[in-house]
């Protein structure tokens, strides 16, 4: 059989927001050896009754259909959809970045922050926290930029992402 490249894909899972949803969702992907490149989960209901789990993962296609198939059977899950198949679709991340640094290397922290639109939210003598979202490509690309003057510590969310359009998918 000939080895397929791997793909990146995006997907959005809408689940019962109830205890134990999320512990099967990643048991799945652990059980079957898929990897997870990101995973952010958070109630999108009114009566905080549905979840969306995001997801982004690698893998070649059949791969992936077998992951979108397998996640459709467990019985916690009302929809998967994989944006990245689906269409337009918009994808943000968010980090807190911290970075030490004094002089030039201050200075510079601050100059590439403004280029990236990532804003100061802590601010000491010695360090700065930014806060920069974007897309992940983007969010990479500061924290690389702020390695060369003195990264200290990264957080990061994860991605997020929703179909554009009117309609809810």
């Amino acid at each position: 059989m000939k080895h397929l490249p791997s793909e990146r894909h995006t997907l959005s899972i809408l689940v019962d927001n109830e205890a134990g949803v999320l512990a099967r969702i990643v048991g799945l992907f652990s059980a079957r050896g898929y990897n997870i490149d990101s995973l952010t989960v958070a109630d999108v209901s009114n009566d905080h009754a549905v979840s969306r789990i995001t997801v982004v993962t690698n893998g070649p296609p059949p791969v992936i259909d077998q992951i979108i198939a397998q996640l459709d059977r467990l019985v916690p899950v009302h929809r998967v959809l994989d944006l990245t198949d689906y269409g337009p679709h918009v994808e943000r991340e968010m980090a807190l970045v911290k970075v030490a640094g004094t002089g030039e290397k201050r200075v510079e922290a601050l100059r590439l922050a403004d280029i990236f639109r990532a804003r100061p939210v802590d601010t000491s003598l010695g360090s700065f926290v930014f806060e920069v979202s974007g897309s992940t490509d983007k969010v990479n690309q500061f924290i690389a930029l702020m390695r060369e003057v003195g990264l200290v510590e990264v957080a990061r969310t994860g991605v997020v992402a929703i179909a554009r359009g009117a309609e809810a998918v």
